[in-house]
């Protein structure tokens, strides 16, 4: 027992293999985000099993948002209070075994409530991973960290519906679910080997009102906004919605200044470097998030492609997501995060605006060469904020930091999806006022137009960061500040 409650230093920890545990935690990350976009080209195949249409399964996708939205704010005190490698051990395996029952239902309801269990183990193994990452991580391996943990939010999306299509033709949509068996049972093994098990703090009661007021708003937001991007959106339930969220959510924020001891402390929010990932850094989140729901759309109903070569485009992202990776370190320490950032997220938002003027008449390698290249630029934008976020926070505060930080991901992507709905929308309506209605595509076009001028405000928020922002993360080590320590 004494040696399984051992605190592990942060060096020691580093030694033994920091990559190793953020390649698992990474590589959980992706199973959970994964299983929410895997399953939106099997949708045909399931309805055809359960004897529904396939509109009727988007409940088994609301549900399992909406779950992660109600849990993530409650994982940090979760993690502090039963520990981090017993939490993300048990969530992995809550994960497993609903993902193997998601693959043994028989109508929509079993499958609803197997999506529920699903998403309560992804609510929890997320934001107790990156914690678990974030706190035996030494600030100078940061970076490194980041970006290994943030692979799975930029490629998931992207390889989804495509490995979900694949597995549905030459298998069956069960076997999207029954392949996390032998993953999820080598991670948990993993897991148990590689997580530290930091003694366990003293954390104050659980604070039921702020869990409720936040779920509250968590649920009410997320399915507001969900309804927001169907076609058959009911208006006024969706505005309902909304107000009861933004109400749920200034209760939530109220509580939360006046509570002695509440469920989420909002103190991070006074380090400038983390306020501004939180403002700016979502909206470029919600670009992000956009632009795998968008691009499919645009190559497939914009442009009559067929799946397959829509899907071998949209790879090129996915290419430009890895090859960025070994050049985000050396760029960062060198240019530092403010010009990184500004330069960069500049770059990032030409590059949506480019896939506006894609054509089907664009040639191919030019096509190719702009998804490339905005691949590139969103992943590093997309680590640099997500990096940025910490760099500055003391480790005491890094569980309700990274909890606070987690539910506002959660809630980016949801709107990043939504966003572009409505930007297809808008397009579908001001394409005839603008004379382009014969434009192919054009509706689409017209919503990258939308997230470019999201992504650019969000860079007006970065301009407030001072040149030395996340110095302690970005400088390399100097000789005489070593010999000094």
């Amino acid at each position: 027992m004494e040696e399984t409650d051992a605190p592990d230093a942060p060096e020691e920890t580093a030694s033994r293999g920091l990559s190793g545990m953020a390649l698992l935690v990474a590589g959980a990350f992706f199973m959970e985000y994964i299983d929410g976009t895997v399953i939106a080209t099997a949708l045909p195949q399931m309805a055809l099993t359960f004897g529904i249409s396939p509109v009727d399964l988007n409940i088994g996708m609301s549900a399992y948002l909406l779950t992660l939205a109600v849990l993530i704010p409650a994982s940090g005190w979760i993690a502090d209070r039963f520990g981090s490698r017993q939490v993300f051990t048990v969530a992995l395996a809550i994960f497993t075994l609903a993902s193997v029952l998601c693959g043994l239902t028989q109508n929509v309801p079993q499958f609803v409530v197997m999506r529920i269990l699903q998403g309560a183990g992804g609510a929890l193994m997320v934001p107790v991973g990156r914690l678990a990452v974030l706190r035996s991580t030494p600030k100078s391996q940061l970076i490194k960290a980041i970006a290994t943990l943030t692979w799975p939010a930029l490629v998931a999306p992207i390889l989804g519906p495509p490995l979900g299509g694949f597995i549905t033709d030459y298998a069956s949509w069960r076997w999207i679910f029954f392949i996390n068996l032998p993953l999820g049972l080598i991670a948990i093994f993993a897991a148990w080997k590689l997580i530290p098990n930091p003694p366990r703090a003293a954390r104050p009661p659980f604070d039921l009102f702020g869990f409720i007021a936040s779920g509250a708003a968590m649920l009410s937001l997320v399915y507001g906004l969900e309804l927001t991007g169907r076609h058959d959106a009911s208006w006024p339930y969706m505005i309902l919605f909304l107000a009861l969220g933004v109400l749920a959510l200034a209760v939530t924020a109220r509580h939360l200044q006046r509570a002695e001891q509440p469920m989420i402390r909002l103190g991070s929010l006074k380090v400038q470097t983390f306020r501004v990932t939180m403002g700016g850094g979502s909206l470029f989140r919600m670009a992000i998030g956009a632009v795998p729901f968008l691009l499919p759309l645009l190559f497939q109903v914009g442009f009559g492609m067929d799946a397959f070569h829509a899907g071998s485009l949209v790879l090129a992202v996915f290419a430009g997501n890895l090859a960025m990776k070994p050049a985000t370190t050396p760029l960062i320490r060198h240019f530092g995060f403010r010009k990184v950032l500004l330069v960069n997220g500049t770059l990032a938002a030409l590059s949506l605006l480019a896939c506006a003027f894609l054509t089907p008449q664009t040639p191919g390698w030019l096509t190719l060469a702009v998804l490339f290249f905005g691949g590139l630029c969103r992943s590093m934008q997309f680590t640099g904020i997500s990096t940025l976020a910490f760099a500055d926070i003391p480790q005491s505060d890094m569980s309700y930091a990274n909890t606070l930080f987690s539910t506002a991901v959660q809630l980016s992507i949801g709107m990043g999806i939504t966003i572009g709905a409505i930007g297809i929308r808008l397009g579908e309506r001001l394409a005839p006022w603008l004379g382009l209605g014969d434009l192919p595509g054009i509706a689409y076009r017209l919503a990258f137009v939308l997230i470019t001028l999201m992504s650019l405000l969000g860079l007006l928020d970065l301009l407030r960061l001072p040149a030395n922002a996340g110095e302690l993360v970005s400088r390399k080590p100097r000789p005489g500040r070593a010999k000094a320590g």
